[in-house]
């Protein structure tokens, strides 16, 4: 029984490894879209993505419907992701590639704020001081001060990640309540489709082959991120695991140096070092706390 879930959990971390690659991809692949709307983007990043969910939907034969009460859910979870979709676009085309990717993976941070503020979950002292740091090491990426002109653009990556974090709070109820993991993805994907589409027929900037090629990279990239990591979480519970999706760092630092010849200075990794440093201590806290929590249910059973 250890073997098999040691196995799980090797599985897992292979799968949220290889979404933080894809991902990492699908941010390269979006910037060297050019100069684009982030809106087109936006619309071509889900509409490759409709129909990988639809194709899961199909093999699952699960049908299009969602559970009672899930619809608001699913809503909240669109429009909010949505508009974090865009805001790192926006970013991505701004800022270095590795500066908005860590500037979005500040949603683990903000999820343990919407899970205190919507689902009641207590925060405890550790991890409100390493939110509290997480966001000090923001600031290094930031570097706000007037004559930043990156200033504008990183706050955007910022509440970009915010709404990511809001999203993946809305994914979590969502979770509990049952909700099939591929719809959810299935109903984001063409929520976004329907709401960039006035915008993208209103303000269409005409496309390149190139440019087409790589919003479709970017579109499949993120599908295979959105899927890799269902898979990841399907195989061990995110305390296990979630730490392991700082990779996409390393990966966005490297395909950036590589393509884009960017290199984030000191203060970038100051920055990185921060808030990574701060998801490992949340790994370890949230494991240590399972794991006596579990150990108390062991002895409650004995007796």
């Amino acid at each position: 029984m250890k073997k098999i879930k040691i196995e799980k959990r090797y599985k897992a971390i292979f799968y949220i490894v290889l979404s933080a690659f894809c991902f990492a991809f699908m941010n390269l692949f979006v910037r060297l879209s050019g100069d684009l709307p982030s809106m087109q983007k936006c619309f071509f990043r889900n509409f490759v993505a409709v129909f990988f969910a639809l194709g899961m939907l199909i093999k699952q034969k699960s049908g299009f419907r969602w559970k009672k009460g899930n619809l608001k859910f699913l809503l909240l979870r669109s429009a909010v992701g949505t508009l974090g979709v865009i805001c790192n676009f926006y970013a991505i085309d701004h800022i270095a590639l590795a500066d908005a990717s860590i500037l979005n993976k500040m949603s683990p941070f903000f999820v343990i704020i919407f899970s205190l503020i919507i689902l009641g979950e207590k925060l405890t002292l550790l991890q409100g001081l390493a939110v509290f740091t997480a966001f000090l090491g923001t600031l290094f990426i930031l570097k706000p001060s007037f004559s930043n002109i990156d200033l504008i653009p990183s706050a955007i990556g910022l509440a970009g990640g915010m709404c990511a974090g809001f999203a993946y709070t809305m994914v979590r109820i969502l979770g509990k309540r049952g909700e099939n993991g591929a719809l959810i993805v299935f109903f984001f994907s063409a929520f976004s489709c329907i709401v960039t589409l006035p915008d993208l027929i209103l303000n269409f900037h005409p496309m390149t082959a190139v440019q087409l090629l790589m919003l479709i990279g970017a579109g499949a990239s993120a599908a295979g991120g959105q899927f890799s990591i269902t898979a990841a979480y399907y195989h061990a519970p995110a305390r296990e695991i979630s730490v392991y999706d700082y990779s996409q760092i390393i990966f966005s630092t490297m395909l950036g140096v590589i393509f884009l010849g960017e290199l984030p200075d000191i203060y970038s990794f100051i920055g990185y070092t921060i808030i990574v440093l701060m998801a490992v201590l949340m790994f370890l806290y949230n494991n240590k706390r399972w794991i006596f929590a579990e150990k108390n249910t062991e002895s409650a059973s004995d007796k």
